[in-house]
């Protein structure tokens, strides 16, 4: 393990902890368990020969870039995984629980009301644009941090993974599908009778014409992993990427954050979140970014040419000279 970073070692624990779940919990409500658990060992031993690899062999741009990109790159993965594990300890969905908590905090269902109140293709293009920027953010950062300022992209990979794995985590035993389980999606699950309203309202017919709609819903027919709503990685993640911003890309934070706000509105106008679930992704990424960047400072150099751990005295004195 000569040649681990922090992030190599939180990375290979999140397939090694969540292995072990599957291995011994995964009962009959994780079919696919088997090939989870090989898919986690190939993922182990790929991880660990990659850094092996660059550790010893000749220098190679796409190695080099897959060596300190490849988290980014396992985040789709670790997310579509959670769909197929988040029963393994709840059987079924606890929306019931979060449509009565917006309810009681606000009076009514803000992910029904606040595209019926703003039926319009400009409001709701501006909305779906912002949603959609969240997976240009999260490369687009770590992309323009890679070729920057090395440290400063490890610093990056750090808090976003850490902030990542406790997300996919939370989804595994707290599943909750958002107010998509308002519209019987997906068909075998149907809210109790008391949480479901009266009236769903219907995607309007100007809102659909959108393209980034129609953008998003291919996104989501493919890509979605359904439990996975509690707290909002996106707002979660969206929120972190815009403190490396103001930490490193200043000329673009205000612009970064103007979107970020936009995203955490649509997360509710779009229908893909209750409201409490964006207050606990804002609350998520309040602890653990200052709890990753923490971790950082301590354990910054593990791995690489100095294996001392640095103050975070030391920590700061080297980004206020970078």
């Amino acid at each position: 393990m000569k040649h681990y970073t922090f992030v190599d070692y939180a990375t290979q624990g999140y397939l090694l902890g969540v292995g072990l779940l599957i291995q011994f919990f995964h009962g009959d409500r994780a079919p696919l368990w088997p090939w989870l658990l090989a898919a986690h060992a190939l993922g182990l031993a790929l991880v660990h020969g990659l850094i092996r690899f660059y550790a010893g062999g000749p220098r190679c741009r796409v190695i080099d870039f897959l060596r300190h990109y490849y988290p980014i790159l396992l985040y789709t993965g670790f997310y579509r995984e959670t769909g197929e594990l988040h029963h393994m300890f709840y059987a079924g969905f606890l929306d019931p629980v979060f449509i009565k908590l917006d309810a009681a905090v606000f009076g009514f269902q803000p992910s029904l009301a606040f595209m019926e109140w703003l039926p319009y293709m400009a409001v709701s293009e501006l909305f779906y644009a912002a949603y959609f920027t969240y997976y240009l953010m999260i490369a687009g950062v770590g992309l323009a941090l890679f070729i920057r300022n090395r440290e400063q992209f490890f610093h990056y990979v750090l808090v976003v993974s850490f902030v990542f794995y406790v997300c996919y985590l939370i989804y595994i035993f707290l599943p909750v599908m958002g107010p998509r389980s308002f519209y019987r999606d997906p068909a075998e699950y149907i809210l109790p009778a008391e949480v479901q309203p009266a009236h769903v309202p219907a995607v309007p017919d100007a809102v659909k014409a959108g393209v980034f709609y129609q953008l998003m819903g291919f996104i989501y027919r493919h890509f979605e992993a359904p439990g996975a709503a509690f707290p909002s990685s996106h707002v979660a993640v969206a929120l972190t990427t815009v403190w490396f911003s103001f930490r490193y890309l200043r000329r673009i934070r205000y612009v970064h954050l103007a979107d970020v706000i936009l995203l955490c509105l649509s997360t509710i106008y779009c229908r893909y979140h209750y409201a409490v679930d964006v207050a606990a992704g804002a609350l998520t990424a309040g602890v653990l970014v200052p709890l990753g960047h923490h971790l950082y400072s301590k354990f910054r150099h593990v791995g690489r040419d100095d294996p001392r751990p640095i103050s975070e005295t030391q920590a700061r004195a080297y980004s206020s000279r970078s």
